[in-house]
């Protein structure tokens, strides 16, 4: 069964996979051959005022999983984003990349949480 992987773009260990990175910023230090991406979804990252606001603080992360959630439903994007992953989906698994240190308290982690959710 196909399922979204959450990888962060600096590990050494990639998975196989629709490659999608899901930040807004593109990772330093990171070329485009290495990263080996399928989609750039940075329409899909927080905006800048937010994760500004962020700053990575898992103190504010549930707000700010609050926050982004209400920007990802208000995304123009969004629709044609899920349609896609969904499509994806049925051929195999779909990777969201971030750049972010912190595994548990990042975008993607929100991202898939969202989907997951609307696939149910």
């Amino acid at each position: 069964m196909s399922e979204i992987k959450l990888v962060r773009i600096y590990s050494h260990e990639q998975e196989k996979g629709f490659r999608v990175l899901v930040d807004r910023l593109w990772p330093r230090g990171i070329s485009k051959v290495k990263a080996d991406l399928d989609l750039w979804a940075k329409e899909m990252g927080p905006s800048n005022e937010l994760r500004k606001w962020f700053n990575h603080d898992p103190q504010k992360f549930p707000e700010f999983k609050t926050k982004y959630l209400a920007e990802i439903k208000a995304n123009s994007e969004t629709k044609s984003f899920v349609e896609l992953v969904s499509e994806k989906l049925k051929k195999g698994d779909v990777i969201f990349l971030y750049g972010a240190k912190e595994p548990l308290h990042n975008q993607a982690v929100i991202l898939k949480e969202y989907f997951t959710s609307l696939l149910k």
